[in-house]
């Protein structure tokens, strides 16, 4: 069967003079069907209709519809029972022709200046941390009358997390009478349909802190908040989408930059006034933060390692070493980790969100090497102590003439590794017998007496012939002739 475009087509050929084995070639058609159609009218094949095992029922089905809103399986039950021998499909597909499933409508939610804040998470991706790479969350506020927005980026989604950007938000915007949460683990622990909603016990706290009422939304209701749910779409939309992602760091900075030059100052699509308008309006309706803190701090309780570290998020963070193999309590904030033991603090470092990383304080593991230390000069006193009975005597000495006399005593120690047991206790007897309380002393003692030459041997004259007999030429005495004769001039004239 050809549609009525091609039929005219074969019209308009066949008036130019075309073959049929042309027609077919230029509209694609068999030969066969272009002669079928030259000169006929067009008159499309109507379809047979196939009758049904169900068209008998479909009346009816009909009624039973109109009077009682029946599922397919009912309506197939019911078809059993009155003589039906078809499948359950063609009852299905014809419930679903007649009946077609309804699209839910919603009510446009007003709320009143203060009333209430609407908050949620969204996720972009993931973003470079150091050498790893953390999935980017932020969380979202947005007051429910003025649709002014606060934005905070994380890298996670804890307790502590979320609260801390509950605070946050608070101080930006102001404390509203009701907070609408969508059903997070963070704030709902069970929300079956129909009953109240069971909120997380901490969440509870900190509504009461802050004066604020939470707001479970129904079971899959989002629409119920769905001015957060359009911000959360609106900062993927608007800012996230196409931005390369700087360092973290910054990012928090160039939100808040965006915060207050495009979303808050925009014309809003359903008030027709741009949010920061209108929370000037709003903000006498809001509660002033609490100047109390509320510990946002989430607890562990973990043990700590031999090596004095506590493995928390894929780091490990160190403690003092006393407290080595302890249980201890982790109080997680979104910028520090603070390590209890008992009621004390004995450790606080800055949270690390990437992997693998040893976090240490300088002091935790100095008791430990000190202890060590000790030991090993304990060890190197038993060995100079061994050398020989005196020098218990020499170490009095060195303790009352010299301020460290433990660095003497290495340095002697030592001493005796270079040149032996024998050589030090010589120097050392030498040493206390002038009572000269010092390391270098004895070193200069031991180096003077390996430097010492061995004792000359007897002399040998080589008494040879040639050099006994030596001719010697006489000895010019005229210079002393000369000295005679001034000395006897000058005498003479003195005695004038």
């Amino acid at each position: 069967m050809i549609d009525y475009a091609t039929w005219a087509a074969i019209g308009d050929g066949v008036a130019k003079h075309l073959t049929a084995a042309q027609l077919a070639v230029s509209l694609g058609l068999d030969v066969k069907t272009v002669r079928h159609w030259i000169g006929r009218p067009y008159a499309p094949r109507q379809a047979v209709r196939r009758s049904s095992k169900l068209d008998p029922f479909k009346g009816r089905i009909v009624g039973w519809l109109d009077a009682h809103p029946l599922s397919a399986q009912q309506v197939f039950q019911r078809l059993c029972d009155n003589g039906y021998g078809g499948g359950i499909s063609i009852v299905k597909d014809y419930v679903r022709a007649i009946r077609p499933r309804p699209r839910e409508a919603f009510l446009t939610l007003a709320f009143a200046p203060g009333e209430a804040a609407q908050v949620d998470w969204g996720e972009f991706g993931t973003i470079a941390v150091g050498d790893t790479r953390r999935r980017l969350s932020f969380f979202v506020m947005v007051l429910a009358y003025s649709r002014k927005m606060y934005v905070e980026f994380t890298l996670s989604q804890t307790m502590e997390q979320f609260l801390a950007a509950h605070v946050n938000g608070f101080h930006a915007l102001g404390v509203p009478r009701k907070v609408m949460v969508d059903n997070l683990r963070c704030a709902v622990l069970q929300h079956r349909r129909g009953e109240a909603a069971q909120f997380n016990p901490r969440y509870l706290d900190f509504a009461r802190h802050y004066g604020f009422e939470p707001v479970a939304c129904a079971v899959a209701k989002g629409n119920e908040k769905g001015r957060v749910e359009r911000g959360v779409g609106y900062v993927k939309g608007n800012f996230l989408s196409g931005l390369e992602l700087p360092d973290f760091a910054a990012l928090g900075q160039a939100a808040q930059v965006w915060l207050e030059s495009v979303a808050n100052v925009r014309v809003h699509r359903e008030t027709h006034r741009r949010p920061t308008d209108l929370w000037a309006d709003e903000r006498a309706h809001l509660h002033a933060v609490n100047p109390r803190p509320f510990d946002v701090g989430r607890v562990l309780t973990l043990r700590a390692t031999r090596q004095f570290r506590v493995n928390f998020e894929a780091n490990r963070y160190s403690v003092p070493a006393r407290f080595a193999g302890a249980q201890v309590t982790v109080k997680a904030y979104p910028d520090r980790v603070c390590i209890y033991h008992g009621e004390d603090l004995i450790a606080r470092h800055a949270r690390s969100f990437e992997r693998h990383r040893d976090i240490e304080d300088p002091d935790h593991p100095k008791v430990l090497v000190a202890q060590r230390r000790h030991a090993r000069d304990a060890q190197v006193l038993r060995r100079f102590f061994a050398l020989t009975p005196l020098a218990v005597r020499y170490h009095a000495g060195l303790l009352e003439r010299r301020g460290h006399a433990l660095v003497h005593v290495r340095k002697i120690v030592a001493l005796a590794e270079i040149y032996g047991d024998d050589a030090v206790v010589r120097a050392l007897t030498d040493a206390l017998a002038f009572e000269a309380f010092s390391s270098e002393y004895v070193a200069h003692l031991i180096e003077a007496r390996s430097r010492q030459l061995p004792e000359a041997s007897p002399l040998v004259l080589m008494r040879r012939q040639d050099v006994l007999e030596l001719e010697l030429p006489p000895a010019d005495l005229s210079a002393y002739s000369d000295f005679a004769r001034g000395h006897d001039d000058g005498g003479s004239d003195g005695h004038d």
